[in-house]
């Protein structure tokens, strides 16, 4: 309905912005990703097709929630079930489970972790994410009993998509500063 239509119904400006507002909310695929983590900038390949570069942003807005609410589901629907970790730490598992253990290590490690998107770069096939992890070591970190220290570190990770999957991922964490703050290190 136009605005015009909506005036002669008697609804004013200020109600027509709620029904528009209303309208969307409800419209298929918008209630399913308005709680997941939005990036602070956005920067995209203006020449790719609108359905890839929407599906490349929804499976790493997936992840990237994923990471800051440790929700598996966020995971499982992000990453391509052939998700191989291309920087694999030592002691990881490959694979879809690689992440999701690491999480549920890390989050032991720091309960109330928070991860935001500080800017989302999508070229290609590729979307980079910068993230900015914080929180508070409240818990255990291989031996070490936090005391509340505060964590605030970066992370860059580098997603290739296919078919609105994670087939891949190269990541680096700025773990030095991390175990600095958690004291395990000295600085």
């Amino acid at each position: 309905m136009s605005l015009a239509i909506l005036c002669r119904h008697g609804l004013d400006k200020a109600r027509w912005v709620v029904v528009c507002l209303l309208a969307i909310s409800a419209a298929p695929g918008f209630a399913e990703t308005d709680h997941l983590v939005q990036p602070q900038t956005l920067i995209v390949d203006q020449s790719l097709p609108k359905a890839q570069l929407s599906a490349q942003v929804l499976a790493a807005r997936r992840y990237d929630t994923f990471w800051n609410t440790g929700d598996e589901a966020h995971a499982r629907a992000a990453l391509d079930p052939n998700f191989i970790d291309k920087t694999l730490p030592p002691g990881r598992a490959q694979g879809v489970a690689g992440p999701i253990a690491a999480s549920k290590a890390f989050r032991g490690a720091v309960p109330d972790i928070q991860c935001s998107v500080e800017q989302m770069i999508v070229a290609g096939d590729r979307v980079v994410a910068h993230l900015h992890f914080t929180g508070h070591f409240t818990g255990q970190f291989k031996g070490m009993q936090g005391h509340g220290q505060t964590v605030d570190f970066i992370a860059t990770d580098i997603y290739r998509v296919v078919n609105g999957r994670i087939v891949e991922n190269w990541h680096l964490e700025d773990n030095l500063t991390f175990l600095q703050q958690i004291g395990a290190v000295t600085k």
